[in-house]
């Protein structure tokens, strides 16, 4: 689409500077025959040698009416028809205040007729009277010097060369044509190389299979209307699955990452799972809100932390006070019924960072932190963990021993190989339990109807959210009311 709207504007563009922009151009023409005298027979003056002998001087004599001694016997006869500060106007002239013979050749076109011993002559200018005159000049001043030059046969002419009224340049149509062709050409040069130094991550399947970790799912473009640029990255979407405009896809998505999640961390004691993602702006805090949402939704109690103590964003996403929060309950400064913001949406609590600390890596480490999540892990089904951006800070590392894992948020065309790279490199070191990936913001070209296929395709495979999770029947009876549906 992108192509057709550039090139389709590279045509405009052509063609409104061709009709609005470029000079007008006439043009006139004339015809001068060369002749041999080298190959006159006793019986007939024009012998075949005769002619073959003229096709040879052609050349010769095409050559010599392109000479600037030509040009300027022509500048002479122009500035004789016409006022001098007019042929400024069309031509560039020398010290001496002639007309630069590179100016006149410029508007000459001389070439040859095929098979024949005739040279065309055509001018091109702005003005269709000074077309004609400069061919009607050059005939006139020829002879002399084809005849000085050559010293063999003559040049004739048959007539003058005539006005023509009807504009030769610039052609609308054919400058339009070129322009989106242009255009075209361009732009797919431009895509080509910015795809050829694009090292944004694209294919969910190449980081799984060179990671050897599992793509836990996969969230399509949404609340596109809500984005803005700040900084370096953009922000996150702040849809919610409890927000209306929400398209069903979205939410199907994030039930896939909830039954995938669940099977996932099946064997962990702890129910404690951290979201993270390797840059800020990836989606991992709208991903870690939407992922306690969808956990909450099957009845389980859920609480969310907000771990971000450096930018936190929970507490403005669910609209709750920061005043109290996780950084005041590591060190005792506030009780757990203040701090904890219960039933922020059915059966997730939400516990938000709190007043920024300077040492947010040192009240991750500690004991009483650790102690928390226990306490948090005996109360609730499962916790959600907001962590900061694993290649930016080291948050998500110092709580290895206290979570299940980690899912890691890699947004479409924006988080690179090299930045994946580094954050897996610091998991591995830190030996974290990586659960798997989140691909946010996919940009998909489909509508509607395939997600709705999709959606009935994957309802009763693995990681699908349809039996056992929401829906309370089996495949066979479901598929039956599927098709009374349909």
């Amino acid at each position: 689409m992108v192509i057709v709207v550039l090139t389709l504007c590279g045509g405009v563009a052509a063609f409104s500077l061709s009709k609005f922009v470029l000079p007008v151009k006439y043009s006139s023409h004339i015809t001068m025959y060369v002749q041999s005298y080298t190959g006159i027979s006793e019986n007939n003056g024009n012998d075949v040698n005769n002619i073959s002998n003229s096709k040879q001087l052609v050349n010769t004599y095409m050559e010599v009416l392109k000479d600037d001694e030509v040009m300027n016997a022509v500048s002479d006869l122009l500035l004789e028809q016409y006022d001098e500060e007019d042929l400024r106007s069309f031509f560039s002239f020398d010290e001496d205040g002639k007309i630069a013979p590179s100016s006149i050749r410029n508007c000459l076109a001389i070439s040859s007729v095929t098979d024949t011993s005739a040279v065309t002559i055509t001018a091109t200018t702005v003005n269709p009277n000074l077309a004609a005159d400069i061919c009607n000049d050059i005939t006139q001043v020829a002879p002399k010097y084809v005849e000085e030059a050559v010293g063999v046969g003559s040049i004739n002419t048959i007539g003058k060369a005539k006005i023509y009224k009807t504009p030769v340049a610039p052609n609308n149509t054919k400058n339009a044509i070129l322009g989106m062709a242009a255009a075209f050409l361009i732009v797919v040069m431009v895509i080509l190389i910015i795809d050829y130094f694009d090292n944004t991550i694209k294919e969910s399947e190449k980081i799984a299979k060179k990671y050897d970790k599992a793509i836990i799912g996969e969230i399509q473009q949404f609340g596109e209307g809500k984005k803005k640029k700040k900084g370096k990255h953009r922000t996150e979407p702040s849809g919610l699955l409890t927000d209306k405009d929400v398209p069903f896809n979205i939410v199907e998505s994030y039930k896939t990452i909830r039954a995938n999640i669940l099977f996932t961390a099946a064997d962990s004691e702890k129910k404690i799972i951290a979201v993270s993602s390797s840059n800020p702006g990836e989606g991992k805090s709208t991903s870690a809100a939407n992922l306690a949402i969808a956990l909450a939704q099957t009845g389980s109690a859920v609480l969310l932390i907000d771990g971000d103590m450096r930018k936190p964003v929970q507490h403005r996403t669910f609209q709750v006070k920061n005043d109290e929060g996780l950084s005041t309950l590591i060190i005792k400064k506030s009780s757990m019924e203040k701090s904890v913001k219960s039933n922020v949406i059915n059966n997730l609590d939400l516990l938000p960072a709190g007043p920024l600390p300077p040492n947010p890596s040192e009240l991750l480490a500690s004991e009483s932190f650790n102690k928390l999540l226990e306490q948090f892990s005996s109360s609730y089904e499962y916790v959600i963990i907001d962590t900061p951006p694993i290649n930016v800070v080291s948050d998500a590392m110092v709580m290895k021993s206290s979570i299940s894992g980690i899912m890691l948020v890699i947004r479409y065309a924006m988080t690179t190989y090299e930045d994946l790279a580094n954050c897996m490199k610091q998991i591995e070191l830190a030996k974290v339990n990586m659960l798997g990936f989140v691909m946010n913001d996919v940009h998909h070209n489909h509508g509607a109807n395939y997600y709705n296929y999709k959606y009935k395709y994957k309802k009763y495979g693995y990681g699908g959210y349809g039996y056992g999770y929401g829906y309370g029947q089996n495949p066979d009876e479901q598929e039956k009311e599927d098709k009374n549906a349909d």
